[in-house]
């Protein structure tokens, strides 16, 4: 492919590996990768742009059912298998939702799966802002971002003829953004009103007796300045695929975006495919140990301004490259 990257070239002098023990002295040897294609930052870009020109996605309005509409026709174009799991979900204030996961397939029928996820609705206030609480935000970052980069990357495996032979589930989580306000003093602490959508779909899967090899979750992945630790529940349960991807992510060149640092855990839909489906599974998120989450978060300034192509190409690039090694 013109535009494919010549990683798997330049990788081999940059990978090595212990392959074993000759007289006393330890023998090196290159890791052979696959080469990968490039990630295309631009339409990830668009995506994004395109989401928010629906409106804000808040489940039980138009812009939600618009965008479910054309999220359904933009997997199906890549010629991927789409399956939407429709449920009814309350909310902390005794709203009843009608709620979907859209779940899209690439390769069905192989048995070695990897399930990439993102939540696709958006908060219905900005509680952390200083105006305009009550009115629904752009969510271009928390919830477009890893939307626009999952549309990439099934537009990239679906069109690419060395992609690899695994399959990939893309599943878009519904209701993940309305928890409790912020400003709430009465919480219901025997249940969690966050991430609805993942709640639903990790005890009764899509498929029977659904499992995947490890998951990655895509959450704020396109922020200006952004910088990605060790999400603590990722570590807990999944140690072994955050190091993998974090490792992939700075000798790709993004260091300045993959923190070799940890920080404490964050209820996300990952939480609940690792505990209850009992998939492991990592978070990508925007969650700094020092200063929590970024300055936009569930306020107005989660906008298409935010939104940095040079941040979407390194998460989409890691994210990509992880896979083709499989």
């Amino acid at each position: 492919m013109k535009n494919r990257l010549g990683l798997g070239i330049v990788l081999l002098s940059l990978f090595w590996a212990c392959s074993g023990e000759k007289n006393g002295v330890v023998v090196q040897t290159p890791v052979d990768f696959r080469e990968t294609p490039a990630f295309n930052a631009d339409s990830a870009f668009h995506y994004i742009q395109k989401q928010v020109d629906f409106g804000p996605r808040v489940p039980n309005t138009k812009g939600h059912s618009q965008t479910k509409d054309w999220l359904v026709s933009k997997f199906e174009g890549f010629g991927l298998e789409v399956q939407l799991q429709e449920f009814q979900a309350k909310t902390y204030d005794n709203k009843l939702w009608d709620l979907t996961n859209i779940i899209a397939s690439y390769n069905p029928s192989a048995k070695k799966r990897i399930l990439l996820a993102a939540h696709w609705d958006t908060r219905r206030m900005a509680d952390k802002d200083s105006q305009r609480i009550d009115q629904p935000i752009d969510g271009a970052n928390d919830g477009g971002s890893g939307v626009g980069v999952l549309l990439e990357i099934a537009r990239i495996v679906a069109s690419d003829p060395n992609s690899p032979e695994i399959g990939i589930d893309f599943i878009l989580f519904d209701g993940e953004d309305d928890g409790e306000p912020e400003q709430s003093v009465s919480r219901n602490n025997s249940q969690i009103w966050w991430c609805l959508g993942s709640q639903h779909w990790s005890k009764t899967p899509h498929e029977r007796g659904y499992s995947a090899y490890y998951g990655i979750l895509l959450d704020m992945v396109g922020g200006k300045g952004a910088r990605f630790y060790k999400e603590g529940y990722s570590m807990a349960y999944a140690k072994n695929i955050v190091n993998k991807v974090w490792n992939y992510g700075v000798e790709l060149g993004y260091s300045d975006f993959f923190i070799m640092k940890e920080a404490p855990e964050i209820i996300d839909d990952h939480l609940f495919v690792n505990k209850d489906a009992g998939i492991p599974m990592i978070d990508i998120v925007e969650f700094s140990p020092d200063f929590g989450f970024g300055h936009y978060h569930h306020t107005h300034a989660d906008n298409m301004e935010l939104i940095d192509k040079r941040t979407l190409k390194a998460i989409g690039q890691t994210v990509l490259f992880t896979l083709y090694q499989e």
